[in-house]
This record gives structure tokens, C-alpha cells and sequence, in this order.
């Protein structure tokens, strides 16, 4: 049985209904000319998303990605330094002892999975800063994304991949060279070490690196353009500054600078975030529409459940697996 037919036969009601009809109505976004930015939050790359996200941008399915630092430079560590991850599935039983045994090996954990970020920035290290550094010097400034891009298509890191590459997402995106904006690079791993190298001296202007605010005029400009002559639809993976930055475009220009460009044509968010008091993240897709992000016929779902198991199985169903 197909991932398709499993999910028709099976997804019935609550969450697994919400998946299914989420799911229905991406194709159907996408049927009628409409194109889809995906958000990606937590710790996706880490989770091996791209196992199936790859093929999503592959094959059409994905015109732009909204994602964090750490998923940025996560998927590049995944590719590179593989077979150096350990997992630990007694993550629960772990002492504070157990964590600086852990830090004092170089392994850095999120939740059941360690990476090794030192083996893994090794091989990425040098020629991530040796493009900062030339940027610097020749006066050229880059989205933190491009630097990487650079990297994968000129194929510097090809002799160092470890697992298939058909299962980069980062490297499927570099190929077609993907829009895409990461919101709060600074707090990713590269972000920190930029920050370090200019603060040494090694980089002469941390303006090298363009800012999270060129990041939203260039993504507004995206969006008023493509929004002309397709509806735009807005796919969540998890909570935070992912999908909050650049849902925020849309007010930004109807009420901001007063354009007449359409809200979001769709809108799924998968998290297991609850709403509360301050909690965004687990916020209704109605509260948006008092926000104008969308209008109350926007065809809108949240999946109350794990990314990790829900999103591959959303994919799979897109992909006819």
C-alpha cells in the first residue's frame, strides 16, 4: 500500500484527518497554479527531513524556503559528517554527568541525536570563512544561504558527503537555486563563528554577511512579484522566527507601505505547540486573519502532532510514494 492509500484508508479523523485534508489541499494549491513556501523550525535537518523534502523541491512541489540557521547549516553537517552522529535512544536516562561526557567527546545533542560539530565544521570551516573572508576584502555582501549555495554548487565539499546526497535538502535547493530567507542566523553555529571572526579581526565588517532586515526586503519583493500571478501558500514545520518572519511580510505591505497584494492562499502549521497565554507558536490559523495574514475562506489546518513523523507522511502523499 501506497503512503497515499495508507493515509486515505487510515486518516479518518482528528490529527490524521487534519494531515490527510492538509494534504489534499496543498495538491490542490498547487493543481490550480498556486506555489507554496515551506517554514522549517526545530531541528528538521537534524531529523533527516530532507530525506523526502529533497524530492519535494526536486520536483516543483516547494518555491521557497523560510528556515533557521541551525537547519541551514545542519543539513550541509548531516551531508559531511554522517557516519561521525551518534544516536542515543536513552536520551531520558541521561545524567548531567552523562551531558559533559557527552560535550567533553565534541558531541553536541538534540534530543536522541548528537552531532558532531567539530568533525563537521572541520570540513566546513575553511571554506566557509575563506568566503567570508574574500567577500570582505573584494567589498561583496551575501545572504548567509549564499555563501552555501556557493559552496555545494562549486562542489568543494563533494570528496567529504557521507550519506546520499539525493537526500540534501540544502543541496537540492543550491541546484535550482531556491528563494529562500533565514530569519536569526546570527544564533546558529555560523553565525556565532562570523561573529568571532570579525570580532579578530579575520573579517574586516560584519556587514559582510547581509542582515535579517535585507532578508524581509528581499523576500517582500519576492512575494509581491510571484503573488501577481499565483497565489502564494504558507506550510509551517514547528513554531519561532521561521514562520513568523516571513508571514509577517503580507501586513507589512498591505498595512506598512499600503500595496494591494494578496494574503496567503493556504495555510498549514504542524506543531505540537498548545496555544496559551504569549504562546504564537500554538496560535490558530483564525487569529491570523485579525493580523491580515489570511482571509477567512483561506483554506487552513494545523496538525496538533510530532514534524518528524507528519510531515514525511504529508510529503509522501504529495510525491505518490
Amino acid at each position: 500500500m501506497t503512503i497515499r492509500a495508507f493515509m486515505e484508508e487510515h486518516f479518518r479523523h482528528f490529527n490524521a484527518a487534519a494531515a490527510l485534508d492538509a494534504s489534499k489541499a496543498y495538491e490542490a494549491h498547487l493543481d490550480q497554479g498556486g506555489k507554496m513556501l515551506v517554514t522549517l523550525a526545530g531541528a528538521m535537518s537534524t531529523a533527516e527531513l530532507g530525506r523526502s523534502l529533497a524530492e519535494m523541491i526536486r520536483s516543483g512541489k516547494i518555491h521557497g524556503i523560510s528556515c533557521t540557521g541551525a537547519n541551514l547549516e545542519e543539513d550541509v553537517y548531516n551531508l559531511i559528517a554522517h557516519d561521525h552522529y551518534e544516536r542515543i535512544p536513552n536520551y531520558r536516562d541521561l545524567t548531567p554527568s552523562d551531558e559533559q561526557d557527552l560535550l567533553d567527546r565534541h558531541l553536541n545533542r538534540v534530543t536522541d541525536t548528537c552531532i558532531p560539530e567539530e568533525e563537521a565544521f572541520r570540513k566546513l570551516g575553511h571554506h566557509l570563512i575563506g568566503k567570508w573572508k574574500q567577500a570582505s576584502e573584494s567589498g561583496d555582501r551575501k545572504f548567509p544561504h549564499e555563501f552555501l549555495y556557493e559552496i555545494l554548487n562549486e562542489g568543494l565539499l563533494k570528496a567529504e558527503y557521507q550519506t546520499d546526497p539525493k537526500n540534501s535538502w540544502l543541496l537540492a535547493a543550491a541546484e535550482c537555486n531556491l528563494p529562500m530567507v533565514v530569519p536569526g542566523w546570527e544564533d546558529s553555529t555560523c553565525g556565532n563563528i562570523f561573529a568571532a571572526e570579525v570580532l579578530n579581526g579575520t573579517i574586516q565588517s560584519a556587514s559582510t554577511v547581509k542582515s535579517g532586515i535585507e532578508y524581509m526586503m528581499e523576500f517582500t519583493s519576492w512575494y509581491k512579484k510571484e503573488s501577481q500571478g499565483a497565489s502564494i501558500g504558507f506550510f509551517q514545520i514547528g513554531g519561532g522566527i521561521a514562520g513568523d518572519f516571513p508571514i509577517c511580510a503580507v501586513p507589512l505591505m498591505r498595512q506598512d507601505m499600503e500595496l494591494d497584494v494578496p494574503l496567503w492562499g493556504y495555510f498549514c502549521q504542524i506543531s505540537d505547540s498548545t496555544t496559551s497565554y504569549g504562546s504564537y507558536s500554538g496560535a490558530v490559523p483564525n487569529e491570523k486573519i485579525t493580523w491580515e495574514k489570511l482571509a477567512v475562506d483561506t483554506p487552513s489546518f494545523i496538525v496538533e502532532s510530532d514534524a518528524t513523523i507528519v510531515a514525511p507522511l504529508i510529503f509522501g502523499y504529495l510525491l505518490n510514494w
